[in-house]
């Protein structure tokens, strides 16, 4: 048996949701949105008047409709099936009588017990007729609960954006008609399909909001459904604990209600609490419990994934051959119910027991066919930001598929797999900036519904007026409790402005035309971006094992490395060595450090890299690294070593395949005719002796916002030696090619400005603003106060710099950290290198830390002399002024210049 791997983690698809589905059409709330797991309505569901109906009018409809109506209350799927015959024979009855109300009530029925059934193409078929009749009628309650329940059909498909967009229709009748439960129900399902998109904060929301519907309504069986799912929120948060209290309040309301399904759902649940705490036989009790439930109202879709959980227990358990055979099992009921993520998982989780039982062929084969269900389910998700976080999601399989490749290579060098795990490594990075890249010079609004167009206008507008009520609020005697306030409807109109950019995206003819990017294979990124002089080192972070890969022209030779662990101590303490006040300037200590770290990740390929150029494109913490400071010496002491930077070129990319699109994509833009836009030296609030001499400014209270922006990791005091550095830098360029934006000036109108378009370099020497939470909200802070001394919206923010047209050889962002962002797998850090990107820009520098203002004007003065004078290439000039800055004692710690980084174009 291998013993490459020898537990299975568990994932978040090992748990259950439970998903309302508004089952029966009558007025009752206690009736009307009931949760797919509660007891099965029978003909009490039905209205007053039908019921009246059917019982006193023997008519040849209404006797074969009640015979089915009394096989489908029994509970069983035989008698499912019998009722399925008796209500064709209702339908066919209804047709030819030409009753639409009669036909519009069996093709219901129909539509149910087939999703009931988990026959889920038939039910939404019935489902669809149904709802245009209920169209013609007018009847809005009915069209809001087949919405409901055929956007549940589109998820379960993994059709995301057809599940979004019919949860939004239904969840706007249910609003208009001021039906509570409805709402409640359709927001409970929009919350599942964030959370089946890896996006938990968006699923919390939605979910509490359901849960304050229904606890106000006092259903316990909504009750319960909702606890469930905030359980499972709970869970993917790490609070395993709250968690565990949420499940057993949901199991509680379950059993009182002698719902089956629902109780198996939470059983299910906790069962998995158990499993990430590696309390297998705990875990496995619940499980145990949960089977025969699912069993019991012959829900596959549930068994399926109570088998495919103790698969997992059996294979941590040491048998693998057993969590075969539940997995295959399970795949069996996957495939029956079409339920494609789900497939994925269970063909994953084959693929790991095939690999612990050495079958390699066998899991490589399973792994492909999980990741090939991955890549068209992504290709369904028309938002980037969820299309980045269902990504994130599923890069385990990846790390799997990776990690085995890599295993075969050892055992086979010469058939390739290190050049097919490299590939798949490139297939995990930075997507969907790719994607964006590409779409970028489309004009993907062309052809677009004007009112969608003009909807992004306004939440463009709603932001933009929204930041700058922010501000004088901050500045006024309202403070930043009121501000606090506007932050929420700010998160409200940014999640607004994301729904309306898919839509654009999914209604696009251009968009649809567009051929999405592919990332490379091998052969292409040695034809497309290395030259003779250039190595691409690539790295794979790795739980267990870490790889990287060093490709040239002609070659490519893989490493095997520490795993994620070591790699991120390592890295971890070598940077906060080298930020930190106390340590920077101790040469040794950090010195040590470095070679430990440079030890790891750099010696092994430290004999093939002489006189190349690199290109980095790192993985994980290492993002986090400055490369131009670390050492292929192969010294362990405290002695001081020359840094990379001495011998090598260095050049960041979020992937190789990033590269090749930005090239094309340059191909076909336009060149700006002048050189040079620098924006230095805000003015950003008390002190500031600007604003004292301005007569409005004794009226501010700038403490608020600068208060505020701390709390966003940012100090708001000045930069004296931006001015310092935009003059040295000026000077080099001619008056008539450059335009200077220092202090009142450096604003967000001029930023934002067309005019801005004209120059082949624009340089920002301010504070940058992280939100990893809302990365759109990340970006530069400008002059907050005009020359009145009134606030000003001065933030530029991401999402606005993906509606600006700058074709710039090079955008530098002299600020703070502005090489960072949120870190999210399977994209690298989404920050505002990829918006200037998006903007045209070939490339961009940026910094990884809170750099020094002194030394940085140091440092930028020295790189704009190379570039403007000595005609080097910016990723040449950056060296030099490294180097320069290196051989100077007041500026040798790396503090002072590894911060820097080049991203993008190198040629």
């Amino acid at each position: 048996m291998s013993q490459t791997l020898t537990t299975q983690k568990t994932t978040i698809e090992g748990r259950e949701e439970t998903s309302f589905s508004t089952l029966c059409l009558l007025r009752d709330d206690s009736c009307l949105v009931q949760s797919n797991f509660c007891p099965l309505p029978s003909a009490s569901c039905l209205s007053e008047k039908h019921l009246k109906q059917i019982e006193s009018q023997k008519t040849p409809f209404n006797s074969v409709f009640q015979g089915g109506m009394e096989s489908y209350s029994e509970g069983t799927v035989v008698a499912w099936r019998d009722a399925i015959a008796r209500w064709e024979e209702a339908l066919a009855i209804a047709r030819n009588e030409r009753d639409r109300e009669q036909e519009a009530l069996t093709l219901y029925w129909l539509g149910l017990v087939h999703f009931n059934l988990k026959e889920l193409k038939t039910s939404a078929d019935y489902y669809t007729q149904v709802l245009s009749i209920y169209e013609e009628n007018g009847d809005l309650h009915s069209q809001a609960s087949i919405l409901n329940t055929l956007a549940q059909i589109h998820a379960t498909w993994g059709e995301y954006q057809n599940a979004f967009d019919t949860y939004d229709r239904a969840l706007k009748l249910w609003q208009a008609a001021k039906f509570r439960t409805g709402e409640a129900a359709t927001l409970n399902n929009i919350g599942f399909v964030y959370a089946d998109l890896g996006d938990f904060n968006q699923a919390l929301d939605y979910y509490q909001n359901a849960f304050n519907l229904v606890e106000n309504l006092g259903n316990p069986i909504n009750i319960a459904a909702t606890l469930n799912n905030l359980g499972r929120v709970y869970s993917d948060s790490g609070k395993g604990d709250k968690a565990l209290s949420t499940y057993n309040q949901a199991l509680a309301l379950w059993r009182e209600a002698e719902n089956v399904p629902g109780e198996a759902s939470t059983l299910n649940n906790i069962g998995f609490i158990y499993a990430n705490r590696n309390n297998w036989t705990k875990a496995q009790e619940y499980y145990n419990q949960a089977l025969p439930l699912w069993q019991q109202v012959g829900d596959k879709a549930g068994e399926a994934s109570t088998l495919t959980n103790l698969g997992v227990v059996a294979a941590n358990q040491g048998n693998p051959q057993n969590a075969l055979e539940r997995y295959n099992t399970a795949l069996t009921f996957r495939r029956q119910v079409r339920d494609r993520a789900k497939e994925a998982l269970t063909l994953y989780r084959i693929a790991l027991a095939q690999r612990d039982l050495n079958n390699l062929d066998e899991a490589q084969r399973q792994i492909e066919a999980a990741l090939k269900i991955i890549e068209d389910l992504r290709g369904n998700v028309a938002r980037s930001d969820l299309r980045a976080t269902f990504f994130a999601s599923k890069q385990d399989y990846y790390e799997f598929y990776i990690d085995l490749l890599m295993e075969r290579h050892k055992q086979q060098p010469q058939a390739g797999y290190d050049r097919l795990a490299l590939q798949a490594s490139e297939r995990t990075r930075a997507r969907t900036l790719l994607e964006v890249l590409r779409e970028a010079n489309a004009d993907i609004r062309q052809g677009v519904n004007p009112e969608l167009l003009a909807q992004e206008q306004q939440l463009q507008r709603q932001l933009s007026v929204m930041e700058e009520q922010r501000i004088k609020r901050l500045s006024g005697k309202s403070g930043s409790a009121s501000a606090e306030n506007l932050d929420l409807e700010i998160e409200s109109a940014i999640e607004q402005y994301r729904q309306v950019r898919a839509k654009i995206r999914a209604t696009s003819p251009r968009y649809a035309a567009l051929t999405q990017p592919e990332p490379l294979n091998v052969q292409q990124i040695q034809q497309q971006v290395l030259d003779k002089d250039t190595m691409l080192l690539e790295y794979f972070v790795g739980e267990k094992r870490s790889y990287l890969w060093a490709v040239t022209d002609n070659e490519l030779v893989s490493y095997e490395l520490p795993g994620r662990d070591e790699i991120q101590s390592l890295a971890k303490e070598y940077r906060r060595l080298l930020t930190s006040p106390a340590h920077r300037r101790r040469i040794k200590t950090v010195a040590a450090a470095q070679s430990k770290l440079s030890n790891a990740i750099l010696k092994p390929v430290a004999d093939r890299i002489q006189g190349k150029r690199l290109l980095i494109v790192s993985h994980d913490i290492l993002q986090y690294v400055p490369f131009a400071a670390l050492s292929v010496s192969g010294t362990t002491g405290e002695e001081e070593t020359p840094p990379l930077i001495v011998e090598h070129e260095i050049v960041s990319l979020p992937s190789a395949s990033t590269l090749a699109i930005l090239r094309q994509e340059q191909n076909t833009r336009s060149r700006a005719t002048k050189d040079l836009a620098i924006f230095a030296d805000p003015v950003f609030g008390s002190n500031d002796d600007r604003l004292s001499k301005t007569e409005a400014f004794e009226q501010t209270l700038p403490a608020e916002l600068e208060a505020s922006a701390r709390a966003a990791g940012v100090n708001l005091s000045r930069l004296p030696f931006t001015k310092v550095e935009a003059d040295n830098i000026s000077a080099l360029v001619s008056q008539e090619q450059t335009r200077g934006a220092i202090g009142f000036e450096a604003n967000r109108v001029l930023a934002t400005s067309q005019e801005l378009s004209q120059y082949r370099m624009i340089h920002f020497a301010t504070h940058g603003l992280l939100n990893s939470q809302n990365p759109e909200l990340s970006g530069l802070v400008l002059t907050l106060f005009d020359s009145q001394g009134q606030p000003q919206n001065g933030f530029l923010r991401m999402h606005e710099l993906f509606n600006l047209t700058l074709p710039a050889d090079l955008v530098v962002l002299s600020a703070c950290e502005t090489g960072l962002g949120e870190r999210v797998r399977g994209e690298g850090l989404i920050g505002l290198t990829r918006g200037f990107m998006y903007a045209g820009a070939a490339r961009v520098v940026v910094s990884l830390w809170n750099v020094d203002d002194r030394g940085t004007a140091e440092l930028m003065a020295k790189f704009y002399q190379q570039m403007l004078q000595q005609g080097l290439s910016p990723s040449a000039a950056l060296r030099q002024a490294q180097i320069e800055m290196w051989q100077t004692e007041e500026w040798k710690s790396p503090f002072y210049w590894a911060g820097f980084t080049l991203q993008g174009e190198w040629k």
